[in-house]
């Protein structure tokens, strides 16, 4: 089924089924689940996802966490896994710093307008960091630490030729005290005034993707669900994946009740428009999600898969 695409900026992403993926998953595999907004908010754990988790692991299914925030370093997100009491190690999360990183081409000079997590990922690869022009790509992510200076040595950079690629285009990103300015918002900055139109690295776009089927491809596991709380990134990818999407409400959605708010319903197969959300980020503008459960949290939505947290593996 063909998803719509929306004609402008959109503030509302009416979930449609699926006719290919249904909810809840029919047995274990591997969960690939998004950390802002369903396991923290801005570091702070959500309730209830470590035991989530622990449920999901205790019942034969793997856990890939994968994230659009390239800020922070491996060792960073594993140190917050570990205090929100969720153990993972390199191999448990994909990032779209490291998606970024996969599209740079060994021996470029590489100009960064980003936080740790993209340097680090760059610095796997064998490349030159810079910081102005010349180079051959200029990579762009969420960060803190920039100023107008930044911006324009970056735009130097792509206007006289180099590749402009962007971690991720969320326009903003969840916390405690309410939504941030994300990394899409900074590589609109860049793109404008370049003029260029950026490779985009992040959840939903295919190197992202890419890496998502490689874990599972490795472990020999079916992608069997995947879990967050922006339909136009978390959402589209469980499309590009082929897998059920659950969407929770702990992050930058929230229900936007025709009467009742949609939390816990299912999609079934052929029931059109059976839940309506309204997206609290501006400026989503990709094609409409699927969901195909809502609930409130990461909790609610294991719970709703009885065949992921009874079965055993090798039953």
């Amino acid at each position: 089924m063909p998803l719509a695409r929306a004609s402008s900026l959109a503030t509302s992403s009416p979930a449609t089924c699926s006719p290919t993926a249904s909810w809840p998953p029919a047995g274990p595999g591997l969960w690939v689940i998004d950390l802002d907004g369903v396991v923290w908010l801005a570091g702070e754990p959500i309730a209830g996802a470590a035991d989530a988790i622990k449920d999901l692991r205790a019942n034969g299914n793997d856990v890939l966490f994968a994230t659009n925030n390239a800020s922070p370093t491996v060792s960073e997100l594993l140190a917050r896994l570990a205090r929100a009491g969720i153990l993972a190690g390199p191999d448990d999360l994909v990032t779209s710093a490291q998606a970024a990183a996969a599209l740079v081409e060994s021996g470029w000079r590489v100009l960064p307008l980003a936080d740790r997590g993209v340097f680090e990922a760059l610095e796997a690869r064998p490349v030159t960091i810079v910081d102005r022009a010349p180079a051959d790509a200029v990579v762009v992510g969420w960060t803190r630490h920039f100023d107008f200076e930044g911006i324009a040595r970056a735009m130097r950079a792509v206007r006289d030729g180099a590749r402009l690629i962007g971690t991720n285009e969320d326009p903003t990103h969840p916390t405690p005290d309410g939504l941030l300015p994300g990394s899409g918002a900074l590589l609109a900055a860049v793109a404008t005034a370049s003029g260029a139109v950026p490779l985009v690295a992040g959840k939903p776009h295919e190197p992202f993707a890419s890496l998502v089927r490689s874990v599972a491809s490795d472990r020999g596991l079916d992608i069997v669900a995947v879990v967050g709380d922006r339909p136009s990134t978390d959402g589209l990818l469980a499309h590009e994946l082929g897998a059920p999407y659950a969407l929770v409400l702990s992050g930058v959605t929230a229900a936007h009740p025709a009467g009742e708010a949609g939390r816990g319903e299912h999609c079934e197969s052929g029931k059109k428009d059976s839940v309506s959300l309204r997206v609290l980020a501006a400026g989503e503008s990709r094609e409409r999600a699927v969901a195909h459960f809502v609930g409130d949290d990461l909790a609610a939505v294991v719970r709703s898969a009885p065949a992921a947290t009874e079965a055993r593996r090798g039953d």
